[in-house]
C-alpha cells in the first residue's frame, strides 16, 4: 500500500498480505499516518471502490478526515482517467524502477515494508534534488 500527496511524492508505504482486503489495507494505512503524525495535515483521503462506501464512511468518522471514494461510473463503458488517481498510478511506477521491488525477495512483511519505504525516501529525495537544482542560464546573445 502506498499513500501519496497530491504531488505524487507518497507520504506512507506498507506491505501487506494479499488476501487482506482494501477495507483493512486503508484501516492499515489510516492507522500508519496516524502514528506518523501525517493525518493532522489531511483534509481528504481519496480510495478506489474497492473500499466500499459504509467501510469509507467508517474510517472517516474514526480519523476524522473526509474520505471520498473515486472510481469510474459502471454505466460509462469509454475510458476516462480519473483525476488525481494518476498520481498514484505515476507513484507506483516511479517505485517500480526500484530493482529491490522488482521482485519479492523478502521473507517478511516487515523487511518488504522497509524496502518499501527505502525506495519511497529514494524517490522523494531525487524529485527534491531535481527540484532545487539550480537552472542553467542561457548564454546572452551579442
Amino acid at each position: 500500500i502506498v499513500a501519496v500527496d497530491v504531488t505524487g511524492l507518497p507520504v506512507g508505504a506498507l506491505v501487506v498480505s494479499a488476501s487482506t482486503h482494501e477495507n483493512a489495507t486503508t484501516e492499515l494505512m489510516l492507522e500508519h499516518l496516524t502514528e506518523q503524525g501525517v493525518t493532522g495535515r489531511l483534509d481528504l483521503v481519496l480510495v478506489d471502490r474497492g473500499v466500499t462506501a459504509a467501510a469509507a464512511d467508517t474510517l472517516g468518522r474514526r480519523h476524522a478526515l473526509e474520505v471520498r471514494r473515486v472510481g469510474w461510473d459502471d454505466k460509462q463503458p469509454v475510458f476516462r482517467p480519473i483525476r488525481h488517481a494518476w498520481r498514484v498510478e505515476v507513484a507506483h511506477g516511479r517505485l517500480g524502477r526500484s530493482r529491490r521491488l522488482a521482485k519479492s525477495f523478502e521473507n517478511t512483511t516487515t523487511s518488504a515494508t522497509g524496502w518499501l519505504q527505502v525506495a519511497c525516501i529514494a524517490t522523494t529525495l531525487r524529485h527534491l534534488s531535481r527540484a532545487q537544482a539550480p537552472r542553467r542560464a542561457l548564454p546572452a546573445a551579442a
